[in-house]
């Protein structure tokens, strides 16, 4: 399946992130229930200047996003992949693509958060060396968030 896809960077203009942004959030919605309005208010998605989008066939497969978080570090958010394209890789490419844009942009650490009712992403994080942290900025208090990071400077150029 890897090689079928062919990864894209863009910005929060381009339609078809836009597409999966709306079905990323109807997913959250129901996956977050009560506390959905508290994570939306995070995920602010126009403002987003560093988008990867994954294609397959020329259909698009899944998302992912950088945004600032502090000179070094980069904060990935708005990871999405369609419901019928998981558990095929897909994710880790686009994470993937999303480390190697923020190291050109010479951001050290990718950080980010996920929730307990998303264990998928928690998986993905992991198997892709993501180590868990306490959580940060706004999440801290929050018990059904998970925080992870990855530092940068540890990745391998291929």
């Amino acid at each position: 399946m890897n090689s079928e896809i062919y990864l894209q960077r863009t910005n929060a203009e381009h339609a078809d992130f836009q597409k999966l942004v709306i079905k990323l959030d109807k997913e959250l919605a129901i996956r977050d229930g009560e506390s959905h309005a508290f994570y939306h208010q995070f995920n602010k998605s126009k403002t987003l200047q560093h988008i990867v989008l994954a294609y397959s066939n020329k259909q698009v497969k899944a998302c992912g996003a950088l945004k600032h978080y502090s000179d070094k570090i980069v904060e990935i958010k708005r990871m999405f992949v369609q419901e019928s394209d998981r558990g095929k890789g897909i994710a880790s490419l686009v994470l993937k693509e999303l480390e190697n844009w923020a190291q050109e942009l010479n951001y050290e650490k990718c950080i980010l958060e996920t929730g307990e009712n998303q264990p998928e992403a928690i998986n993905l994080y992991i198997k892709n060396n993501y180590s868990k942290i306490p959580n940060y900025g706004p999440y801290e208090s929050i018990y059904t968030s998970v925080c992870f990071e990855k530092i940068l400077s540890k990745i391998e150029s291929s």
